[in-house]
């Protein structure tokens, strides 16, 4: 239940932060020049690509916390069943590369491996999580283009009725 709480109020400060950088950019278009509101842009997309970072590396850390717990439960198994599992973790981190790629294949994968309700729930928050960023980050770049197309035609329009 912790996990679930802490990773909607991520989600919400996310948002948060994403409505307060665009009421930034909407108050501080009307007094830009061309080339600020680019370096801007740049800006905002690097942080959102750095959030989308954070938030996956999060995920991956706590994937790994997870099997390390369950590695730690289960003391009695033989030692080759640990190598079993080691392995196991290798292939987990090339799936959390594909995952970067395909968050719908992840949701297939859920189902076929129903050991812990509470860990498959925690893991759809966090694909959740992943593709809310992508989303945002989706319709932030849709919104930039269109101020820049905007903005462009605001200059030549005042390039036209300035000759």
């Amino acid at each position: 239940m912790m996990t679930m709480t802490t990773t909607r109020r991520r989600t919400t400060t996310i948002t948060m932060t994403m409505m307060m950088m665009m009421m930034t950019l909407m108050m501080m278009i009307t007094t830009m020049t061309t080339i600020t509101m680019l370096l801007v842009i740049v800006t905002i997309m690097l942080l959102l690509l750095l959030m989308t970072m954070l938030l996956l590396m999060m995920r991956w850390r706590r994937k790994e916390q997870d099997e390390d717990e369950g590695d730690d439960d289960d003391d009695d198994d033989d030692d080759d069943d640990d190598d079993d599992d080691d392995d196991d973790d290798d292939d987990d981190d090339d799936d959390d590369d594909d995952d970067d790629d395909d968050d719908d294949d992840d949701d297939d994968d859920d189902d076929d491996d129903d050991d812990d309700d509470d860990d498959d729930d925690d893991d759809d928050d966090d694909d959740d999580d992943v593709m809310m960023m992508m989303m945002m980050m989706m319709m932030m770049m849709m919104m930039m283009m269109m101020m820049m197309m905007m903005m462009m035609m605001m200059i030549m329009m005042m390039m036209i009725m300035m000759r």
